[in-house]
């Protein structure tokens, strides 16, 4: 699975009238260049060693508009929510998702289209994740338990 480029992710932004401020740039770069998920918190830690006097809630926003324009996913994990760069798959997918180093793997079954929805209800969009741990993850704590 290819991740967006820092340029490519600006283009997206701009393309859907979001105007680009160097915190816009870092933001884009930090999630270019660092797959998998990231809190608010451990991103609002890496602007303000950047930009000093940054707020959270200036941090937080951004990356609720990036999310909303489709630039990142979020998904809520037990201890809060995160975020990762969108995908670049462009079909319809789900996620495996490693608990220990947010490691994404692609669901290219929908297990909505086995579900058996009510002629009454119509389903307009829905998240389907699955946390565990991958091979490394797994091994790396096998080998910890055995030293």
């Amino acid at each position: 699975m290819q991740t967006m480029t820092t340029e490519e992710i600006v283009r997206k932004m701009a393309a859907q009238g979001l105007r680009i401020t160097d915190q816009r740039k870092t933001l884009a770069g930090l999630f270019a260049e660092s797959p998998g998920y990231r809190t608010p918190k451990d991103v609002y830690e890496y602007m303000g060693r950047i930009y000093s006097g940054l707020s959270f809630d200036t941090v937080y926003r951004n990356l609720r508009v990036m999310e909303e324009l489709g630039v990142l996913e979020q998904v809520m994990f037990e201890e809060g929510v995160r975020f990762k760069l969108h995908c670049r798959e462009h079909d319809h997918h789900h996620h495996l998702i490693c608990l220990q180093c947010s490691k994404t793997y692609p669901i290219k079954h929908c297990p909505m289209d086995a579900t058996d929805v009510p002629d009454n209800f119509q389903v307009v969009k829905h998240k389907f994740e699955v946390f565990g741990y991958c091979k490394d993850c797994r091994q790396d704590e096998a080998e910890q338990r055995s030293v």
